[in-house]
């Protein structure tokens, strides 16, 4: 057994295992030599020793029924995986706790993922599905190459044009309005207004890619009306000061969730930021000496936005005390480890934090917070354009639907009616 030993600066499995017999059964288990890098990665992002130690012990479960079953550790793979589940729900093997199979079987999935990166296992074998078009490929490169779209935008707009294509063919002189508006219709059927918005907005941008190539005409384009703006319909809801100060307030600053969710509903309801540019924030993209951070948004435009005093304390705060220590670009990660950058919580994020206000709101997203950061600025005095700069309007449009909020903005941005002279 002393071959099992591991040199003192790679072991590592003491971080989460004490009892000697167990590090000495780990070690020499199948996955044996794996382990303590294994365990080196998992202290690395922020697990503790309870956590850290049931991750060990699946990992060391599964190498034995691999073993068991004639599978070489460096053939594991997601049939593998798929076994080991099976296995699972009738296990009766000694030295396996009774915990649950469905965690058991995540967490193998994670020491699956280690194997491949350390370069163990093969790399996953892409699921090829369904062959794709030609053209939609075209498509998904234009889009990134001459539009600047983000890999959000690229997944939207592809899901909407790859049923377009199923349903009207891959010839575009085929097309005509009428198919392409009963199509559209078809897509948009059973969703809200929001999702109908971006089956049209996707059609009309595919349009626009296949007649800049000369497969089709410009006019196609005209036959695919976009969607009534809400904002015609409805006012922009927004929360009242007094909300806005309840919502932060109760945000405990002591914690690191506090820290965080402070910070980040700061940066939505003071300067109106998007979902999407709050996951993407960057620590290089803040310039402290200057009070100001960089922003790319839409169509990968960059902005430069001032960072106020109160904004900045928060985030600071955040970034000094909350914050994991792991290796990430991203200033904003998860509080609970695997630590990793935010993925598409944000909106989670304001709902929890709503409800923990006690504050009755729908919607409850964080485009809310941008609706009231626009109300509260107009409210204060600021200018359509300069609102329309802070949240990065392309249309001064757009901004001029907040002033529809108050009867007195409203008679400040209304064009007179034009005098006519008596014949």
């Amino acid at each position: 057994m002393g071959s099992t030993v591991p040199h003192e600066e790679d072991a590592m499995l003491e971080k989460f295992l004490c009892r000697p017999c167990t590090l000495e059964q780990f070690r020499a288990s199948p996955v044996g030599p794996h382990l303590d890098r294994f365990a080196a990665a998992l202290h690395e992002v922020g697990f503790k020793r309870q956590m850290g130690a049931s991750y060990l012990r699946d990992a060391v479960h599964l190498g034995r029924w691999a073993t068991g079953h004639g599978i070489p550790i460096e053939s594991l793979d997601e049939q593998a995986i798929d076994g080991f589940r099976s296995h699972l729900k009738a296990c009766d093997c000694a030295h396996v706790g009774r915990g649950s199979h469905g965690r058991s079987a995540n967490r193998v999935c994670v020491f699956l993922e280690y194997l491949r990166k350390a370069g163990v296992a093969a790399p996953a074998v892409a699921n090829a599905g369904p062959p794709r078009s030609p053209v939609l490929y075209e498509f998904e490169d234009w889009l990134r190459q001459q539009r600047g779209a983000t890999a959000a935008t690229i997944r939207a707009y592809k899901r909407w044009v790859s049923g377009l294509i199923d349903r009207l063919g891959e010839d575009p002189n085929a097309y005509t309005p009428q198919a392409l508006r009963a199509a559209v219709v078809a897509l948009a059927a059973g969703h809200s207004c929001s999702t109908a918005e971006q089956v049209v907005t996707a059609t009309r941008v595919f349009l626009r890619f296949l007649a800049v190539g000369g497969r089709c005409s410009l006019y196609l384009i005209d036959g695919i009306l976009p969607v009534a703006p809400r904002g015609q319909a409805k006012l922009p809801r927004y929360l009242t000061g007094e909300e806005i100060d309840k919502l932060i307030a109760h945000c405990d600053p002591e914690t690191p969730t506090g820290m965080r969710d402070r910070a980040i509903l700061l940066l939505l309801v003071r300067l109106g930021l998007r979902a999407g540019d709050v996951r993407a924030l960057q620590l290089g993209d803040i310039d402290w000496t200057d009070a100001s951070f960089r922003v790319t948004g839409k169509g990968r435009r960059e902005t430069r936005l001032p960072l106020s005093q109160e904004v900045g304390d928060a985030i600071l705060a955040y970034l000094e005390h909350g914050r994991p220590k792991a290796h990430f670009e991203e200033v904003f990660l998860t509080v609970r480890p695997p630590w990793r950058p935010l993925a598409e919580a944000v909106s989670c994020l304001v709902a929890r934090a709503l409800r923990r206000a006690g504050i009755e709101s729908r919607p409850r997203g964080s485009h809310l917070l941008r609706h009231s950061a626009a109300t509260a600025m107009l409210h204060q005095g600021g200018s359509l354009p300069a609102i329309g700069a802070v949240l990065r309007h392309q249309s001064v449009e757009t901004t001029t639907q907040y002033a529809r909020v108050d009867a007195r903005l409203l008679r400040q941005v209304a064009q007179p009616w034009l005098e006519v002279a008596p014949c």
